[in-house]
């Protein structure tokens, strides 16, 4: 007689705890498309648990009617390009709890590829809570991030006009560019203007230079015989009035900028910061606007993070429209800089390490990091002499890269604890380079049995 087997209930108590529990009871999943939009919900909660909805306004108020009148409190969606913006917003403004997910994190199972098939898995993704949300800051940073992402695409927009006039001017053979550093300066400008007016002298053309121009008189007059052809001074003319277009749109997003900025609490007395910049006492209007931009800027955030090297006031507001003004929305500067793709991407297999280099990313805020980097190299500074060192031995973009992540880490500290930046200085940082070499020198050779003696300085011997 066989004997019968039962189960213990210390098995029980662990197969249970490898069932997963449901968390989210009320969960929806929206699968986002161009064209129509499909809405997964509970099984339980309705005879047809997904529903196809159209792209037009009043379908997502319908759409979200649906979720209201079905208890859904909580909803994700995955989506590609910018489709899912109008679903998220209006969830949102409804009072429904949304996160956009990537898609990379969802993958169906295989063999199950459908929309609706997609919809189901992450409504059930995220009844288990296993769907973590993607960053997306309030809508106050939203709204500034909107202004300063269509600046930067008015700038790319605008720089084609010049490369437009550069053409003409070249087709003339008129060599402007080869005695102007840039000819959308004071001096190419009014040049080109006047030669727009009908002016043909090269004298009066050149005598329009400006003072601090390096060029010579003679030599921007041989720069400026040319072919004045009707055609390419009519492609020249049509570039500039664009150029002048892009400019003016430029300056109103900039005043919309600054406009937006005013919205957000200071956590600094404007007026302080601003005696403290010497804007106040500086002549030029120029200067002045910049560092009124910039002492605002600092008041916003509560420090100047410009005092970073490499970051401009442009370079900051780029940055915190990407990432707000809360940092605690990463647990720590570590997790800041993963976010950024800006630390090491370790993918190890077997216990071998295959490759660390830093995961592909298109984040603007890791771009400007970046560009901070690249531009603080070449600075007598702290940061400037940790990158030069790590070119020498790793190469330039590895060098970026190392600089980029140690000033997004900066960036965290400021904005979390208010801590100031202070320039410790080039020789700071090599003295202390040194000493830390020193240290394991002497280190390794007390390993191995031996001590470091310094040499005596050489003296000169006397005859």
């Amino acid at each position: 007689m066989a004997k019968k087997t039962t189960t213990s209930r210390k098995g029980k108590s662990k197969a249970g705890k490898n069932v997963l529990e449901r968390i989210n009871l009320n969960a929806a999943g929206i699968d986002i498309g161009a064209n129509f939009h499909l809405v997964a919900i509970p099984e339980d909660r309705a005879e047809e648990n997904v529903r196809k909805f159209g792209p037009f306004t009043s379908d997502l108020h319908q759409l979200a009617d649906w979720l209201t009148e079905h208890h859904i409190e909580t909803v994700v969606m995955e989506s590609t390009g910018v489709y899912w913006i109008p679903v998220f917003q209006i969830l949102e403004q409804r009072g429904f709890e949304v996160k956009l997910v990537n898609a990379a994190h969802v993958k169906n199972l295989p063999g199950r590829k459908s929309d609706v098939s997609d919809c189901q898995w992450l409504q059930q993704l995220h009844t288990y809570g296993l769907l973590n949300g993607s960053f997306r800051p309030k809508d106050e940073v939203c709204i500034l991030r909107s202004f300063l992402r269509l600046r930067d695409t008015l700038v790319k927009d605008c720089s084609s006009h010049v490369l437009r006039m550069q053409k003409a001017l070249t087709e003339m053979n008129i060599q402007i560019h080869r005695v102007l550093s840039d000819i959308t300066g004071y001096t190419g400008m009014a040049m080109i203007r006047a030669i727009l007016a009908g002016e043909r002298d090269a004298l009066k053309l050149a005598q329009m230079k400006h003072p601090l121009v390096k060029a010579s008189t003679q030599q921007i007059v041989k720069a400026l015989e040319g072919d004045y052809r009707a055609e390419h001074l009519f492609a020249l003319q049509t570039a500039l009035e664009l150029y002048d277009a892009y400019q003016l749109k430029i300056t109103e997003c900039e005043n919309k900028i600054e406009q937006q900025l005013e919205q957000f609490d200071s956590k600094l007395d404007f007026e302080q910061v601003l005696e403290q910049s010497g804007a106040l006492k500086t002549r030029s209007a120029q200067v002045r606007l910049q560092l009124q931009r910039q002492a605002h800027l600092s008041s916003v955030c509560g420090v100047d993070l410009t005092r970073l090297p490499g970051l401009s006031t442009l370079a900051v507001e780029v940055i915190i429209s990407e990432t707000g003004l809360d940092m605690s929305c990463w647990k720590s500067e570590k997790h800041f800089c993963s976010w950024l793709k800006l630390c090491p991407d370790n993918r190890i297999s077997g216990g071998k390490l295959l490759s660390s280099r830093p995961r592909k990313t298109k984040n603007r805020a890791a771009a400007m990091f970046r560009l901070a980097a690249q531009g603080a190299m070449q600075s007598k500074t702290a940061i400037g002499a940790f990158i030069r060192r790590l070119k020498a031995r790793l190469g330039a973009p590895t060098a970026i890269n190392a600089g980029a992540h140690k000033l997004a880490r900066l960036f965290y500290r400021m904005l979390k604890f208010g801590a100031t930046y202070v320039e410790q200085g080039q020789a700071y940082y090599e003295q202390k380079y040194k000493d830390r070499l020193l240290r394991n020198l002497s280190k390794r050779a007390k390993e191995f049995g031996f001590q470091l003696t310094p040499l005596e300085p050489a003296t000169d011997l006397v005859s």
